[in-house]
């Protein structure tokens, strides 16, 4: 008998210990998930109000965007009514900025053109080594361009086309382009201003004097003539669309047509 109740005291005392660590454990995992319900209440009040605050800051950048679109409209509305009195009246067409007015006054035009002397430099294989010394290049036309320009010329004319502030004169071969239209020579360049003061500036430019070198050795053309009355039509101020460098990829290179703007950069 004492040997049996031996038994049941041992079996009483392991029945205890494991409630006891029931008890403590899930006293545990109550604190432990009040610890995370607080936390997670911290954590929502927080992003409530970053949300708010975001709110905040997107409703005034939104009436920035509002306000900025305002006034592009404003300006829009402005310069297509400068456009519409342009196109129906040239009297105030000296006032926008879109137009330029017609001028006329005295002046000068300078006519370049190739070498008829060419032909007799071909060889036997119709083919000549120096056939550039015979033709006239894009240089030439910016030479020309930049002295009058330094001479005091208020406008300029290159064939029938004004020279604006973006003009880009490109020659390919013997042919010049200028507003995407092609011309062969003769070339004429005409300006607007004091004639005494456009030679002048014509005489005294170094390039010029290189150019009629050529026009001694190789026969290249080149005339200058006093205009007493020349008239420029009105054109829009803007003609040729503006264009600048850019790379593509690492083994593409692309390059905009001002490398050779900046001398014509003052036309008007």
């Amino acid at each position: 008998m004492a040997r049996h109740v031996g038994k049941h005291g041992v079996r009483r005392s392991i029945l205890g210990g494991v409630t006891v660590f029931v008890v403590i454990a899930l006293t545990g995992f109550l604190l432990s998930t009040n610890v995370r319900v607080n936390r997670t209440v911290t954590v929502t009040n927080d992003t409530a109000d970053l949300v708010e605050r975001g709110v905040d800051e997107a409703n005034q950048l939104q009436q920035d965007v509002n306000d900025l679109t305002k006034q592009v409209t404003n300006l829009t509305d402005a310069l297509n009514a400068g456009t519409k009195n342009d196109s129906e009246s040239n009297a105030d067409s000296g006032d926008s900025g879109l137009m330029l007015p017609e001028l006329s006054g005295e002046g000068v035009t300078v006519t370049l053109d190739d070498s008829p002397l060419w032909e007799n430099a071909v060889n036997n294989n119709g083919s000549t080594a120096n056939i550039n010394d015979y033709v006239i290049h894009q240089q030439d036309v910016e030479s020309v361009v930049n002295a009058l320009w330094s001479g005091g010329a208020e406008a300029m004319m290159i064939m029938d086309q004004r020279v604006l502030f973006n003009s880009a004169v490109i020659c390919s071969g013997n042919v010049l382009s200028l507003h995407g239209k092609k011309y062969s020579p003769p070339f004429t360049i005409s300006a607007i201003g004091d004639p005494q003061q456009l030679r002048e500036a014509l005489n005294d430019s170094k390039a010029i004097g290189i150019l009629k070198q050529y026009v001694t050795v190789f026969g290249i053309g080149y005339k200058v003539e006093k205009k007493d009355d020349l008239r420029f039509p009105a054109t829009a101020a803007l003609l040729q669309q503006l264009k600048y460098a850019t790379v593509n990829g690492q083994d593409e290179q692309s390059a905009g047509s001002a490398d050779d703007s900046q001398s014509e950069g003052q036309g008007q």
